[in-house]
């Protein structure tokens, strides 16, 4: 029998289960739909930092997470062979007018305040943009260096195979166990609110297509609400749309159309481009918008990891840090805010 079961393959079940591996534990994970089969399973992997100001333990928890990233996802990829599409290749996102001018600009102090030397965030002209850019209103651009990207779908391959290695489980029927995490998704946060009779969650959808064009190595662009994500297997993420009322959970539709055509109006190297996937999923959003983490209440034995959301691939290796801190070795160190008691 295992020490740990997880429930979930996503990301945040995926995550918990190599640390909690690597630290010694015997693993199992369930998930009826197999690896990356929710949201996790998607194409675009922008890992972008909330803005530098009005600090709070949330952001402090993503930009320990975005620390870390590198080493974490070196180790899954060396035990399994498989690259896991993560560099830290910075974010580029244009200045539309002179008020987020001045916002950008006095962020700048807030990250040398809160982000001190890990990264920079700073305000450029078009010139040290380069020829990957979109075009700005302002002739500026917001430049940040802890941005970073990764290829959900392949980190998750990588995951997996590098679980196998070290000797977990992943399968998809459910066995006993004394202590289990929950890491559902969507589905897992709409159980919490009935379990709790009051809101936990809910799922978000979103849509995304992959071109074919290679910018492998550039920053990401955010622009308009967009993302242009150039992942280093040659392929461009464009993505997402952000939907409360679907019917299909992972059909695409004429929203992703438009977006397609905004992202090539805003970037005309892309116009001519294959498209090669088109992909639709449901994200769990918490109430709480942070990730809901810890002990579930009068469940001895029973944890909860879910509600990732947009941020999910970003906070994901600090999450599967704090977790097995509080299962393996009961040290809580999991924010307030991110508590299901907080909702």
């Amino acid at each position: 029998m295992a020490d740990l079961t997880v429930h979930g393959a996503g990301v945040f079940g995926l995550t918990i289960a190599w640390v909690a591996l690597t630290r010694g534990a015997r693993v199992r994970v369930v998930d009826p739909e197999g690896p990356g089969g929710g949201a996790s399973g998607g194409i675009v992997g922008a890992l972008q930092p909330h803005t530098p100001n009005q600090w709070n333990d949330k952001k402090q928890f993503q930009l320990e997470s975005l620390l870390i990233a590198e080493s974490f996802w070196r180790d899954v990829e060396a035990t399994s062979g498989i690259p896991t599409g993560y560099a830290r290749t910075g974010r580029l996102q244009p200045l539309s007018g002179d008020r987020e001018v001045a916002l950008a600009r006095q962020r700048i102090a807030d990250a040398k305040r809160n982000w001190g030397d890990t990264a920079i965030w700073q305000v450029i002209d078009g010139e040290a943009a380069g020829d990957w850019r979109p075009p700005s209103p302002t002739g500026l651009y917001l430049r940040d260096t802890l941005s970073a990207l990764i290829h959900p779908r392949h980190a998750c391959e990588s995951l997996v195979a590098a679980i196998r290695a070290r000797g977990g489980d992943i399968g998809t029927e459910t066995t006993a166990a004394d202590t289990v995490v929950w890491a559902t998704g969507w589905q897992g946060l709409s159980d919490l609110s009935r379990a709790f009779d009051r809101p936990v969650g809910n799922g978000v959808k979103g849509q995304a297509a992959l071109l074919r064009h290679d910018a492998a190595s550039r920053a990401q662009i955010f622009a308009n609400g967009i993302h242009i994500v150039p992942h280093l297997d040659r392929t461009t993420a464009i993505g997402s749309t952000s939907e409360r009322d679907f019917d299909d959970p992972r059909a695409t539709d004429d929203q992703l159309d438009d977006v397609i055509q905004s992202a090539t109006e805003l970037m005309p190297v892309l116009k001519g481009a294959r498209v090669i996937e088109r992909w639709a999923g449901v994200r769990p959003r918490a109430t709480t918008r942070a990730p809901v983490l810890g002990a579930w209440p009068d469940r001895p034995g029973h944890f909860v990891a879910n509600g990732g959301f947009k941020i999910g691939f970003g906070v994901a290796p600090k999450v599967a840090e704090v977790m097995c801190d509080l299962i393996l070795d009961g040290t809580d160190r999991i924010p307030d805010a991110f508590r299901l008691e907080s909702g």
